[in-house]
């Protein structure tokens, strides 16, 4: 069984929030996976994408995730954690749920679970979200922009693409595309953790960015 680390570290630099594994509350609650007896599987997700399940049964008060994680050496280690749960009232009628960051020392509230050495929150990890990282998120912006003055392209990754100009080589024009491409998924990334980082603040106060429904 995987226990709660009394250490709040994680190895190494701060990561960002997309390069791990997460499990959100509040999809869980949407899919109605919050109910007492509940016994699921879940898929991690990672930068949007699915990877290996895990297993979830859910109390009143609690829930219990188990999965099968790779150690750092390359071997197959199974973890289990009690996960603690929180409801609270929201302005415009129903509930919202919480997890308890698992790690003994910290127990803090939160909508997000990472895994890694460890299944805990954000701050255990010391990770920090990809719009913390502004200065190479403009530089991205800035990128994306250049390439789209020098294909002729209006400026704004928001803007439709334009074709190959008039006499540049296909193979010019595919390289700057895809380094175009490169730059605007930073960008659009960055800009998705923006709203994340603006839909946790006006959560903590009680109020939900999704046409201010309380069931997200």
């Amino acid at each position: 069984m995987g226990g709660i680390g009394s250490g709040r570290h994680n190895q190494g630099g701060k990561d960002i929030t997309s390069n791990m594994k997460s499990l959100d509350i509040r999809k869980l609650q949407r899919h109605g996976l919050l109910l007492p007896d509940m016994d699921c599987t879940w898929h991690w997700t990672r930068n949007g994408e699915k990877v290996p399940s895990l297993h979830i049964y859910t109390d009143s008060d609690r829930m219990i995730i188990s999965y099968q994680d790779f150690t750092r050496g390359g071997e197959w280690r199974f973890m289990e954690y009690t996960v603690y749960l929180e409801w609270t009232d929201c302005n415009l009628g129903g509930r919202r749920a919480w997890f308890h960051c698992p790690v003994q020392e910290c127990g803090q509230r939160v909508a997000i679970l990472y895994s890694d050495s460890i299944l805990a929150c954000r701050r255990c990890h010391k990770l920090v979200y990809a719009c913390q990282r502004e200065s190479d998120s403009h530089g991205s912006i800035r990128g994306a922009d250049g390439i789209r003055s020098r294909l002729g392209w209006k400026p704004g990754i928001a803007n439709p693409e334009g074709g190959k100009p008039k006499g540049m080589h296909r193979r010019t024009f595919e390289r700057l595309k895809a380094r175009h491409d490169a730059f605007a998924d930073t960008s659009w990334d960055w800009m998705a953790q923006r709203l994340e980082v603006l839909e946790r603040r006006l959560s903590d106060r009680g109020i939900e960015l999704d046409n201010l429904d309380c069931d997200d």
